[in-house]
């Protein structure tokens, strides 16, 4: 094997490296990480979190966002990733079901309720039922069956008994890693 010789690099002003603006985009903050889209701004937030992300867990279940398998958590309150597009969330943070856990895998509250509750069926709504949970319990501490009875998820499964035992698992303090 014969050995490869680096070729000396170029100078003079025609091999002078020249910066490549920055993409006008916008800007987004998804599960605490800083990205930039750069692409359609109407895009719905759903479909950049599943096809340019990556990050699946967030769920398409209808083109309305009216199951609620889409929600995700914008400054803290739920919404419909699939009606929401990228423009509207410069300077906004948005958390997935991903985002949920700590940073060390510890879970959050309501996800290890679910575990504890088997709240999980057959998995397909249940990101958004977490999501859910959490923008209730943020928002009321100790809901009521009515309160949860209002969240817009559906689950084909039959879960929401064992979804409102978890949620209320949560309100009382039960749902702590051991």
């Amino acid at each position: 094997m014969v050995p490869v010789q680096a070729k000396p690099l170029p100078t003079g002003p025609d091999s002078a490296i020249v910066p490549v603006k920055i993409r006008d985009g916008v800007d987004l903050e998804i599960n605490g990480e800083h990205y930039r889209h750069t692409g359609d701004p109407q895009m719905p937030l759903l479909w950049y979190l599943r096809d340019v992300l990556q990050l699946t867990g967030t769920k398409y279940a209808d083109q309305h966002g009216v199951s609620g398998a889409d929600l995700v958590l914008l400054d803290g309150k739920a919404v419909s990733a699939i009606t929401l597009p990228v423009a509207r969330l410069a300077g906004k943070q948005v958390t997935t079901v991903e985002g949920l856990a700590g940073n060390d895998g510890t879970l959050h509250p309501v996800q290890q309720a679910f575990i504890d509750e088997d709240a999980i069926g057959c998995g397909y709504c249940t990101s958004g039922w977490l999501i859910a949970a959490v923008d209730l319990l943020r928002r009321k501490k100790q809901p009521d069956d009515d309160d949860i009875d209002q969240l817009p998820n559906l689950c084909r499964c039959g879960c929401q008994t064992r979804v409102r035992r978890a949620i209320k698992r949560v309100a009382a303090g039960k749902a702590v890693q051991p």
